[in-house]
């Protein structure tokens, strides 16, 4: 039985038979997350790929939650709670691989981590980034824009939340949901990427230029 501890099966119901399929398209050894939670996504990857391959993951999360997550909200949640699973998650499976994992938890917001990565010279630097955190239009874009400048030629960008949307009293609000900016993104950025895989609530595209 897994001792691993999660919630939910986000990560399983929209994600997992895609990326089964991904990582033998790829070599994955860099991988850069926004938006953790509770680790579901790289604990997958640990596991699948840690016993062949030394890793370097990073981990992007304020552990605060969103707009939607705020007090008091249908979707409040835990946040601490939230945390502490995904350290006991992302520990339980370094320890079942063989190989390395050389894990950067970076606690913060994505405005200001991303920025620093690239002026730590990780521009061109990783092959897989999954870009999970803030559903806010605006903060969708930067994590996208300064995502791609991280990731090299070859490597995917993940997005999920694709159509994903809070119900407001007074209906849908174009920037507080992630799809204006992935479309925007990809629009502006098409002679440097190509879409790999559209299914369900997430989009995956490659870099096929800088």
């Amino acid at each position: 039985m897994s001792d691993l501890q999660f919630t939910n099966n986000w990560f399983d119901s929209v994600a997992r038979n895609v990326w089964e399929s991904l990582i033998t398209q790829i070599k994955i050894s860099k991988i850069l997350e926004v938006g953790s939670y509770e680790g579901a996504s790289v604990c997958y990857l640990i596991e699948k790929l840690g016993n062949q391959l030394e890793l370097e993951i990073h981990c992007i999360d304020t552990w605060e939650g969103g707009i939607e997550h705020q007090a008091g909200s249908a979707a409040e949640a835990d946040m601490q709670s939230v945390e502490l699973r995904f350290k006991h998650n992302i520990e339980t499976a370094r320890n079942r691989v063989a190989k390395p994992v050389d894990l950067h938890i970076h606690k913060g917001y994505s405005d200001a981590v991303l920025p620093k990565l690239l002026s730590e010279g990780k521009r061109n630097y990783f092959d897989f980034i999954y870009i999970d955190g803030s559903h806010q239009a605006p903060d969708v874009l930067f994590d996208a824009v300064v995502g791609f400048s991280l990731l090299k030629v070859g490597g995917v960008m993940a997005f999920d939340d694709y159509l994903w949307f809070e119900n407001l009293p007074h209906g849908k609000d174009p920037l507080r949901c992630p799809k204006p900016a992935i479309d925007a993104f990809i629009n502006i950025n098409f002679r440097k990427l190509q879409v790999m895989f559209s299914p369900n609530y997430q989009i995956y595209i490659q870099k096929v230029a800088h």
